[in-house]
């Protein structure tokens, strides 16, 4: 699964790499949570970020209660399974990325890894989006999901799931409106592994709620005021 990441990079940057134009409240995320606003760039708006709330709102749902479970689809059931095939027509989009987190459990701990491009080039994933409305306020609301596919070499190591990322002269064909169902297919596969790195990220990114440059950091042997144990 994806259910955190990052975009450390500076607006000016995120706008030349993808060629779009950046809002102005735009600012760097180091630890990017389900149900908060993300970036994207949609088939429908693909000169602009645009933000969106992270997990998926069919529009026909009755209420939000989906969100939090739909933060990721599974590449190979997206063209059938009922909250997606419909948005997978004409409703895609890139989500701008650096890195992003899984956890491994080691003893009683769940330890974050941080995986990222070998360059630490900005890249992204390919996702969908719908619009919901709230009947009772009238309020629209935009939602996203990350696409996910089975794990590559590297994030096997981890975990079994990993986010489809999109190489870089592919990133304009998933949101083209000339895409083929074919052309869909083909590019929700895992990303080549030796174009990748990862590392033991900071314990900071363990919560939610931390969105500070520690989250990028690698893991110390040890961290301030704790000692080794010859038990562990």
């Amino acid at each position: 699964m994806c259910g955190r990441f990052s975009i450390a990079k500076s607006k000016e940057e995120i706008a030349k790499r993808f060629n779009v134009s950046a809002p102005a409240n735009f600012k760097p995320r180091y630890n990017i949570a389900p149900l908060q606003q993300l970036p994207v760039i949609t088939s429908r708006n693909p000169n602009e970020i645009s933000f969106m709330r992270w997990g998926l709102i069919p529009s026909w749902s009755l209420d939000a209660s989906t969100a939090a479970n739909m933060i990721n689809a599974r590449g190979e059931t997206i063209t059938s399974k009922v909250p997606f095939k419909h948005c997978i027509k004409d409703q895609r989009c890139i989500i701008p990325a650096d890195g992003f987190y899984e956890w491994k459990k080691e003893g009683k701990a769940k330890v974050p890894f941080r995986f990222t491009l070998s360059s630490e080039e900005l890249f992204c994933f390919a996702g969908l989006w719908d619009s919901w409305e709230n009947q009772d306020t009238g309020e629209i609301l935009n939602t996203v999901t990350i696409i996910t596919t089975e794990a590559n070499k590297l994030v096997s190591e981890i975990h079994e799931r990993m986010p489809v990322m999109l190489r870089k002269d592919l990133e304009r064909l998933w949101i083209s409106e000339s895409i083929t169902d074919s052309q869909i297919s083909s590019l929700l596969k895992p990303y080549d592994p030796q174009s990748m790195l990862s590392y033991k990220a900071h314990k900071a990114v363990n919560a939610a709620a931390n969105d500070s440059p520690d989250c990028l950091l690698q893991a110390p042997k040890i961290y301030p005021g704790e000692t080794f144990s010859l038990f562990d």
